[in-house]
């Protein structure tokens, strides 16, 4: 009867865990089949994980107090056994393992259980977008402050902020063009990558207008929308790519997608930094960078866009709202995602478990 007496704080801790296991394995498998089949279910906090380490350790120190515990010592331990024990004694393992348990489902609402509900159709009244940026390593002249690139960059993430209705993607390029991110009404991601673009990332020896409006143009291939754009920053001549100008612009006209062409800077004679000197002061050096404004009007007037040339951010700023301003709107249908929190079904069970385990102490003269 000793052993068994000895052994039920860990017949508690297996009699709570059964049950409640069982629920939270029931209730993954539904979630599992529900939702996780379809791909919309996913944990947002899933590093919080890493707390399920604390369940044993509570139940390992709540037991441990049975050895630190004030004790009466007896001289005759045969009278000591004559006692008969309590009732109250066959309970002494339940309440650290309600603890447990309780602390158990609170880690899984910690780690943020939530179901992805896809939107049948959300109403837009916007414009399809493409940002082409240039990458060219001419862009890291100071002509515009604080480098060509780095207002770019700043005005395109405010430009973004500023249009919620729009569906905008970005394409960068240099000697070759890349999608950076299709269509998208997730402004925060878009911004994000445009602000973590680093020149060199891609090869900027060079500046493929015709590419990167080509790909621009692949983006707009699926739009519905009856405004659809492109928008070209540049500060050169195209010197590079497979696809000339001319005939982006001309698919551009088919498409009836227009091409607004923004040419950066100053000159093309501006100085471009090449490095820091011993005291970790930038080094610039004159960058002989040919432009061509012309091939820019050309294209912005066969496709029934406008050329701007810009000389510092204010003007860059002023460009991006005039070439918005005027366009025509559309409805579009945008599949959004719901994101619904699942962590009440845990958190409230962890809370009757906790308020359980209080009364149980209360009745047992020995909380916590």
């Amino acid at each position: 009867m000793r052993r068994v007496r000895a052994l039920m704080p860990y017949l508690w801790l297996v009699l709570v865990w059964v049950p409640v296991a069982y629920g939270v394995a029931y209730g993954i498998e539904g979630v599992y089949r529900v939702v996780i089949e379809a791909g919309s279910f996913r944990f947002e906090r899933p590093w919080a994980a890493l707390l399920f380490l604390a369940v044993p350790l509570i139940f390992a120190a709540h037991h441990g107090q049975r050895y630190t515990r004030p004790r009466l010592q007896f001289s005759h331990v045969r009278t000591l056994k004559r006692v008969a024990p309590g009732k109250k004694l066959w309970l002494v393992g339940l309440p650290p393992a309600l603890r447990s348990a309780a602390v158990a489902l609170i880690v899984f609402g910690m780690m943020g259980p939530q179901s992805i509900h896809a939107r049948d159709s959300m109403e837009i009244n916007g414009i399809d977008i493409v940002v082409t940026l240039d990458m060219s390593l001419s862009m890291q002249a100071n002509d515009v402050s604080p480098t060509r690139f780095q207002a770019t960059q700043a005005v395109v993430q405010d430009f973004i902020a500023r249009r919620p209705n729009d569906r905008i993607g970005a394409v960068v390029f240099g000697r070759d063009a890349y999608t950076l991110l299709p269509l998208t009404t997730d402004k925060e991601t878009l911004r994000s990558a445009i602000r973590g673009l680093q020149l060199e990332s891609i090869d900027g020896r060079g500046t493929a207008i015709g590419n990167a409006v080509g790909t621009g143009l692949n983006r707009l291939r699926n739009s519905v929308a009856k405004s659809k754009v492109v928008i070209l920053l540049t500060d050169g001549a195209s010197n590079a790519g497979n696809i000339q100008p001319e005939e982006a612009a001309e698919l551009a006209a088919t498409m009836e997608v227009k091409v607004f062409t923004i040419l950066m800077g100053q000159s093309d004679e501006a100085r471009v930094q090449t490095g820091t000197d011993l005291f970790g002061q930038p080094v610039f050096q004159r960058s002989d960078s040919p432009i061509n404004d012309e091939l820019l009007q050309s294209m912005a007037s066969r496709t029934g866009g406008e050329f701007f040339s810009v000389r510092d951010r204010r003007a860059l700023e002023q460009s991006f709202h005039r070439i918005l301003d005027e366009l025509e709107r559309t409805e579009l249908e945008d599949a959004g995602k719901v994101y619904a929190e699942l962590y009440p079904a845990f958190l409230w069970p962890a809370l009757m478990l906790l308020m359980l385990e209080l009364m149980l102490g209360l009745f047992m003269g020995r909380w916590p």
